[in-house]
């Protein structure tokens, strides 16, 4: 039951007055009601009962309007305190048995405010009297926010589903959905309450609204700036690259190339345009390189510099893009090839000058590195036969003449010519390892059978693995030909069947000789040898005495005079002075000849090619391809029978691995109908026919 306390009071009728002289008495209850029995304790669980309803968010069975004046009854018989302190209590339970519950809510702040707003309804009395009156005591609102601080919002994972919550509305509102502005408020007001708005808010929601405005700015700018690139960029692509890519590629502007690259990747058709040019280019610089004989000399450097340049432009400025790798593959293909032959030939003596004794690579590992990067040069050669003859000469030379710079730097080049040619390719220059290896062990056993004066050293050479040598008759002296013999008996009682033939061209020796200042060493070769060892007979000799003497050709004799008498250890005197050997010249031994060295090195003749050896080189391999042509003619007509002049030249180019002008191979085809191998059908002369 309801108890309002009331003052009795008298009234006068509606417009009357009272009367003059009327005075009306009050007078108060002599004591103040009582409350009921448990009227403070059933009103409180009615209370408590509402606000755990409002906590589970379920339905309260009492009216708001009751609950409201059921505080205020409380409040107006001194239960303030008491009441303040249950409220406090109870939500101070609520709140730490819910922690977990409010770690899993999407927005558990939402909820609280919900419930601290409902909550503050029913309790406003309380807190408009006997919270007011106390200014120690926070108010019913200020006393959730300090329980939801201390219990709640300290709590990480709460904190942030609460600012999850908060900008996913905000979210949606920017999205055009409608939110609860009021509720939004709310929230923010409350975070700066609690004193985490700048920590925990702010900055995340800064994030997000520079992220709404740099994706909102992206998606006003696309239209115009595809206009922008179009009308600049676009409709311009070729005339761009005509007037300024060479330069950048020149100039090696890494910086530019890149912004170019970047550019016309984002217009339709910009890329293929730019390889166009990447690919023009490059055949362009390229060819200025291989095509002048005046570059041969420093032609493959330049064509491994020229190589790493454009490698390190793909791999900067064009992102490693494999059409850009593709294509720059195939434009080397394209213009090292426009020079045949040559560039073979140029790449295996830029080999035999690194791995010659005495190149200037400090490292076993630079070496490496260089020959890796020779090998990719390499790939793009089609006349790769023409690397083989002059890098087997080469090398025949080095393992000979023993200037080999490292026995595993030429195993390691064999074996990348093998990785990328086949076994085929490298079986004989292997061989020509084996032959080496071979000769050392009957060197061994000849030494130990028949130890001499003059220490001999035999490299036996199986004619198959070897370059083709000239046979020139020289006239050793009785020593040299003892040795000789005494060899020649050795082997052949080991090897009977086998016939030897001497290579006086590679031979070399180690000569003592005397002079004023002392003794000298000299390392000479064969015919530097014959001619030095006439001196111990005399002190002048003619070029045709010298000649006469010796047996040796007339080129080749210049050419060893030319190194001991005008060279820069000159063990001869040539009169009259003078570069080039004459006939008639006279040569006077040198006693007054001095060096620092001790042992001096005067073979190094041996290691120069000749014009001669090159163009000898270069027929040998025109005509092994004359062999390859003819045997593959004679494969592909005796399999097929009969077949057409196109679909043979067709076949052919598909077999052979060297470059074939269609001429030559009209000529093979006319030399093997001469030798009756294939003859031409009666009625139709393109067509042949194979003769068993």
């Amino acid at each position: 039951p309801q108890l309002v306390p009331s003052s009795p009071s008298r009234r006068t009728g509606t417009g009357s007055r009272p009367a003059a002289g009327f005075q009306l008495p009050v007078s108060s209850f002599a004591e103040r009601p009582k409350l009921p029995d448990n009227y403070t304790q059933d009103t409180w669980q009615k209370l408590h009962e509402a606000v755990g309803a409002i906590q589970s968010s379920i339905s309260i069975k009492y009216n708001l309007e009751e609950l409201y004046q059921a505080v205020e009854n409380l409040c107006s018989y001194k239960v303030s305190a008491t009441l303040y302190k249950q409220l406090r209590q109870v939500c101070e339970d609520h709140v730490k048995a819910q922690i977990l519950q409010f770690r899993e809510y999407p927005f558990p702040v939402i909820f609280f405010i919900y419930f601290q707003i409902m909550i503050r309804s029913i309790f406003l009395f309380l807190d408009r009297t006997y919270v007011l009156q106390n200014s120690m005591l926070p108010s019913i609102w200020d006393m959730g926010l300090e329980l939801f601080r201390n219990h709640v919002i300290s709590d990480k994972q709460v904190q942030s589903k609460t600012i999850d919550g908060i900008l996913l509305l905000i979210e949606r509102e920017r999205n055009g959905e409608a939110v609860d502005r009021s509720l939004l408020r709310s929230l923010l007001s409350m975070l700066s309450d609690l004193q985490v708005y700048k920590e925990s808010f702010e900055q995340r929601f800064l994030e997000e609204t520079n992220c709404l405005y740099a994706a909102e700015g992206q998606r006003l700018m696309k239209p115009l700036i595809a206009c922008v690139e179009k009308q600049l960029l676009g409709e311009h692509l070729s005339a761009i690259l005509q007037k300024g890519l060479d330069n950048l590629l020149d100039e090696n502007r890494i910086s530019d190339l890149t912004q170019t690259y970047q550019l016309f990747s984002r217009v339709k058709g910009g890329q293929q345009i730019l390889l166009q040019h990447w690919s023009e280019y490059i055949k362009n610089f390229g060819t200025t390189i291989v095509v002048n004989p005046e570059k041969d000399k420093d032609m493959v450097q330049e064509l491994l510099d020229f190589k790493d340049k454009v490698d390190h432009i793909i791999e900067v400025c064009f992102q490693k893009n494999e059409k850009f790798i593709n294509l720059m593959k195939e434009s080397f293909e394209t213009f090292i090839n426009k020079r045949p032959n040559k560039p073979a030939e140029l790449i295996a003596k830029y080999v035999d000058s690194k791995l010659r004794a005495g190149n200037k690579e400090a490292t076993d590992e630079e070496l490496e590195r260089i020959l890796d990067k020779i090998m990719i040069i390499f790939r793009f050669i089609h006349g790769k036969d023409v690397f083989e003859a002059f890098y087997k000469k080469d090398l025949a030379k080095r393992l000979l003449v023993g200037k080999s710079a490292s026995v595993d730097a030429e195993k390691s080049m064999l074996s990348k010519l093998k990785h990328e040619c086949g076994a085929a390719f490298t079986s004989k220059l292997e061989g020509m390892f084996k032959d080496m290896e071979l000769s050392k062990d009957v060197m061994y056993m000849q030494n130990q059978s028949d130890p001499g004066n003059i220490d001999l050293t035999v490299n036996i050479l199986t004619m198959g693995y070897w370059p083709t040598y000239t046979p020139m008759d020289v006239h050793l002296n009785s020593e040299m030909i003892k040795l000789q013999e005494v060899f020649k008996t050795f082997y052949l009682g080991k090897h009977s069947g086998r016939k030897l033939q001497w290579q006086t061209t590679l031979g070399h020796a180690v000569l003592k000789a005397e002079f004023k200042e002392g003794k000298k060493e000299f390392q000479v070769s064969l015919f530097q040898t014959l001619v030095l060892l006439m001196f111990n007979e005399g002190d002048e000799f003619s070029f045709e005495e010298i000649k006469m003497a010796t047996g040796v050709e007339d080129s080749e004799l210049r050419r060893t005079l030319q190194s001991l008498a005008c060279g820069k250890a000159r063990v001869l005197i040539k009169n009259p002075k003078g570069k080039d050997v004459e006939d008639g010249d006279k040569f006077i031994f040198n006693g007054d000849f001095k060096h620092k060295l001790f042992r001096i090195k005067i073979n190094q003749i041996q290691m120069k090619e000749t014009i001669e050896e090159q163009v000898s080189t270069t027929e040998r391999v025109f005509q092994d391809r004359q062999y390859q042509i003819d045997a593959a003619i004679v494969r592909i007509m005796k399999m097929r029978k009969t077949l057409g002049h196109n679909l043979l030249v067709s076949e052919l180019y598909n077999q052979l691995k060297f470059p074939v002008k269609p001429g030559d191979l009209k000529k093979r085809i006319e030399s093997l109908i001469d030798r009756d191998y294939m003859e031409r059908d009666k009625d139709n002369p393109n067509q042949y026919h194979y003769v068993a």
